[in-house]
């Protein structure tokens, strides 16, 4: 059927007022989306994170009245909202034109993150499986392709393998699959975990992957490769722990870093790593270097 769409611009503080007004106005459904290209990363167990710019988006039944959906806001939130705007939408089959635009992607030379209504690609490829959504990461954002990218090209063959912030456990499970032995995924949303566990599962590797929350990382631990993509933030201060799980000659991938905050990260690790020159792509640096021998 076809449908009338309601785009109302809003902050992080308002969202959840006009979400809860359009719903109370019978939406069938509401989205938010960001409306100023501002990533998001996880958040602490429990947080809702929101776009500082977020667009919340409302689907009514094509013949609804638009005068008196505005004037059951007005009523709602006190005032008229600011720049809104009604689309028509035609009918057509939407779960078919959300997957269709989701394609393989390709990371490096031979991984690619393939959906799960996908044929898988032949050849060389390594067919990473993931499908896309809202929970932790999926490649698409240019700190977990570099990340992706740096693994294809490194020989990860026998490898023991720290992936710290795993998200959706997308870099742990491409290590597995491009040869690493074993891969110990750590983060603090234990949603993250289990999201993690099932995708490790889904792509045939969750043998040689365990996870765990920070607290319950063991003390004694060293890894072959070290890789985190959070923030630069807490990969300054987390630059002690970190170093700790590197052993003599590891490899350490640090990612989720803006351009003007490389310096700052490299410095935190100085003198133990030796920094490779920086990768770039867009606003986002990713840095990766080997540790010296001790």
């Amino acid at each position: 059927m076809p449908w009338l769409q309601l785009h109302i611009p809003s902050t992080a503080d308002a969202a959840e007022q006009v979400e809860d007004a359009l719903m109370a106005l019978g939406a069938n459904a509401v989205t938010l989306s960001d409306a100023a290209d501002q990533p998001l990363f996880e958040p602490p167990p429990g947080a809702t994170p929101l776009w500082r710019e977020t667009v919340v988006s409302a689907l009514f039944p094509a013949d609804a009245d638009e005068q008196t959906l505005l004037a059951g806001l007005i009523a709602a939130l006190g005032a008229a909202p600011a720049d809104y705007r009604f689309e028509p939408l035609a009918d057509q089959v939407w779960e078919r034109a959300w997957m269709d635009d989701f394609k393989p992607m390709q990371f490096g030379e031979r991984l690619w993150i393939v959906p799960s209504w996908a044929e898988p690609l032949t050849g060389n490829a390594v067919n990473l499986r993931l499908d896309p959504g809202l929970a932790f990461g999926t490649g698409t954002h240019e700190t977990t392709a570099m990340c992706l990218a740096w693994l294809d090209g490194a020989d990860l063959t026998g490898k023991t393998v720290l992936d710290f912030g795993c998200g959706s456990g997308v870099l742990a499970i491409a290590a597995l699959l491009l040869g690493a032995e074993r891969v110990l995924a750590c983060d603090i949303d234990p949603q993250a975990l289990l999201a993690t566990r099932e995708n490790a599962i889904l792509n045939g590797v969750s043998d040689r992957l365990e996870c765990c929350l920070p607290d319950a990382m063991p003390t004694q631990a060293s890894f072959d490769l070290v890789i985190a993509n959070i923030l630069a933030g807490p990969l300054v201060s987390l630059a002690p722990q970190l170093l700790g799980y590197c052993s003599n000659g590891a490899a350490l991938v640090l990612s989720g870093i803006l351009n003007a905050q490389a310096e700052e990260v490299m410095a935190a690790y100085s003198p133990d790593i030796c920094f490779s020159p920086p990768a770039r792509q867009g606003d986002w640096t990713r840095l990766a270097g080997v540790r010296a021998d001790a």
